[in-house]
């Protein structure tokens, strides 16, 4: 049975460690461009914020590469972690102006006198814009209020939250409610951190699959033609075993299927250890007979 080293045990730890580390890095990287997109919304237009956000996806597929994780796989993600900083931004944003009509904000009851539809636009909803008047007759401050559908008609008495600097135009009540937007900006931007968490994980999955291939292709350059005879008859088979999970190809459901009979001194639970040193796992459901392992099973067994 092979024994890791204590400096290859030291290797592994310090490796750990580092993906740590690096990933705390990508999360705070993650959060500052979202901070830093978020305060720049406002002041700059739609072309510079693109060009923005495309640079920060380069260097943040670059830095998940760092982790370990495979060129391709890196760029899908970083482009997911993206489009969901864009969404947090995006929401935000809305959340932030029912934020700052709550806090600075004014009831009045108001009369709709005038009301005016999009135009239309293919399939999309139309949004509704009215002008509102104060009981004195006198006409609210700010843009009209915006609705996304036809809810009130001219001459109908609401009651609004207007902003008295006529910066934020006129919402409702319930429109000016942020509790909604801003769990909604904090769930896309827990998705995207997610995101790096699971790109950690997949990267040490990775590494240590690539590091026991470089084991095994080393020993088959130091032992072209077999195996040791000192290795013990247990050791064979389970470096047999190891050099089936390399290279037996996976079936359409993702297992590598062995038999078990070609591996008598090696148990099942065994077995699951050399697989999840390999990034596999071993399947503990609906064998009928057989060995199943792979990347993600229904029911793991259990490794020693």
């Amino acid at each position: 049975m092979g024994v890791s080293s204590p400096v290859e045990g030291a290797t592994a730890g310090i490796r750990t460690w580092c993906r740590i580390v690096l990933a705390v890095g990508i999360c705070c990287y993650v959060l500052a461009v979202g901070a830093g997109m978020f305060l720049l919304s406002d002041d700059h237009g739609f072309g510079l914020l693109a060009l923005l956000w495309f640079v920060a996806g380069v260097l943040l597929a670059v830095l998940i590469r760092g982790l370990g994780v495979g060129g391709v796989t890196a760029l899908g993600a970083a482009l997911f972690i993206v489009f969901a900083s864009v969404a947090s931004v995006s929401v935000a944003g809305i959340a932030r102006d029912g934020l700052t009509l709550q806090h600075r904000g004014e009831r009045v009851r108001v009369t709709v006198v005038k009301e005016r539809l999009d135009p239309p636009r293919g399939r999309g909803g139309r949004h509704s814009h009215y002008t509102l008047e104060r009981q004195d007759g006198t006409r609210v401050p700010g843009p009209e209020m915006e609705t996304m559908s036809d809810r009130y008609d001219v001459g109908d008495v609401l009651t609004v939250v207007e902003d008295p600097e006529g910066k934020l135009g006129p919402q409702t009540p319930g429109q000016a409610d942020a509790t909604g937007d801003v769990a909604g900006a904090g769930a896309f931007g827990l998705v995207a951190l997610g995101a790096v968490g699971w790109m950690t994980w997949r990267g040490s999955d990775t590494a240590k699959r690539r590091d026991r291939q470089k084991l095994l292709a080393a020993k088959r350059k130091a032992y072209p033609n077999g195996l040791p005879d000192h290795m013990t008859q247990n050791e064979q088979q389970e470096e047999k075993l190891r050099e089936a999970l390399r290279t037996f190809p996976a079936d359409r459901r993702g297992y590598i299927k062995v038999q078990p009979g070609w591996y008598p001194d090696v148990s099942l639970e065994r077995a699951a250890r050399i697989a999840w040193e390999m990034g596999l796992r071993a399947e503990a459901a609906g064998n009928r007979g057989s060995w199943r392992f792979g990347e993600t099973v229904m029911e793991e067994v259990p490794h020693d």
